[in-house]
């Protein structure tokens, strides 16, 4: 078998995977995003599949481009039965989905055909979905469009975040994939097509859609604290300063314009389009994580100032 992918969920998996070999399979290579910089002056490192792969001797291909007879010729040299993808950020084309045995899967963090694309987890907190999961699929040369084995689902906490959510859906991923080697090997996967109607899409997060606009619902803003925790994290400015918004809870009450804070203690409040959110912890660039009262006296902020 051939593992792809990059990020912290794909990296779990294909442990578990390592851990798992035995008689039905082994994982003969890896394939991820090359090594990218870590910061000023620490030069470049692995991603988190790299970094697994190099600590159980996987030979691993970090190809910048996937469409190169000379990376095809690579991947075929491992002579794979299966190829398993998880999380790694391409649409493979039918030559490489040609080359194993075994059709190729994917394990795919929502329930298909929900939130294809590049952030199911972050997609599923912030339509407010009371369920989420993992979906084993055949890949075909189109975005999370193959047709599916099974599916396994959790429910989304209140309190999930998409940290918290990421590392259920790792574990349940593994396990899943898992139990899909296993009746790929006794010839029992069955095939169920997606319904394109139900289809929806999601797009890869970057900073600029983390930026609070506070004539939104107090809702939508809460279920955004969460859905980019860890990254980009909800933010605002006051004063023109950036201020992280790590955790929130929603309240009534609509009497002034939206991203007036129009309580500081005993609890900090900020006015939404529709609702209040209760700030509960922030952070101030460059600072500590600290509770959004003690960040507001620290300010010298009074009730009736505005979040940009």
């Amino acid at each position: 078998m051939v593992f792809m992918g990059t990020p912290a969920l794909a990296a779990h998996i294909l442990e578990r995977l390592v851990r798992a070999s035995g008689a039905n399979f082994r994982v003969v290579g890896a394939v991820t995003r090359p090594d990218q910089p870590r910061g000023r002056g620490l030069g470049t490192g692995p991603s988190e599949v790299g970094a697994v792969a190099a600590s159980h001797r996987i030979p691993t291909l970090k190809p910048s481009k996937i469409r190169t007879p000379e990376f095809l010729n690579e991947l075929k040299s491992f002579e794979p039965d299966l190829l398993v993808v998880a999380a790694y950020g391409r649409i493979l084309p039918n030559s490489i989905l040609d080359v194993p045995r075994i059709a190729p899967m994917n394990v795919h963090a929502s329930l298909l055909p929900r939130h294809r694309g590049a952030a199911p987890v972050e997609g599923a907190i912030l339509v407010g979905d009371a369920e989420t999961g993992v979906t084993i699929m055949r890949i075909v040369e189109e975005m999370d469009a193959g047709p599916m084995y099974f599916q396994r689902k959790i429910p989304i906490e209140p309190t999930d975040t998409q940290a918290t959510l990421k590392e259920k859906l790792a574990e349940l991923g593994a396990v899943a994939i898992l139990d899909a080697i296993d009746l790929a090997a006794r010839g029992a996967l069955i095939e169920t097509p997606q319904d394109e109607t139900l289809a929806t899409y999601t797009s890869q997060v970057e900073k600029k859609d983390a930026v609070i606009d506070w004539t939104a619902s107090a809702t939508q803003i809460e279920r955004m604290t969460r859905a980019y925790d860890p990254w980009p994290i909800a933010r605002t400015r006051l004063g023109g300063d950036d201020v992280l918004i790590w955790r929130a809870a929603v309240e009534d009450g609509s009497n002034s314009s939206p991203g007036t804070i129009v309580s500081v203690k005993p609890a900090s409040v900020v006015q939404c389009g529709t609702g209040r959110l209760r700030l509960i912890e922030v952070q101030a660039a460059g600072r500590k994580r600290m509770p959004a009262v003690d960040f507001l006296r620290g300010k010298r902020v009074d009730a009736g100032a505005r979040f940009d």
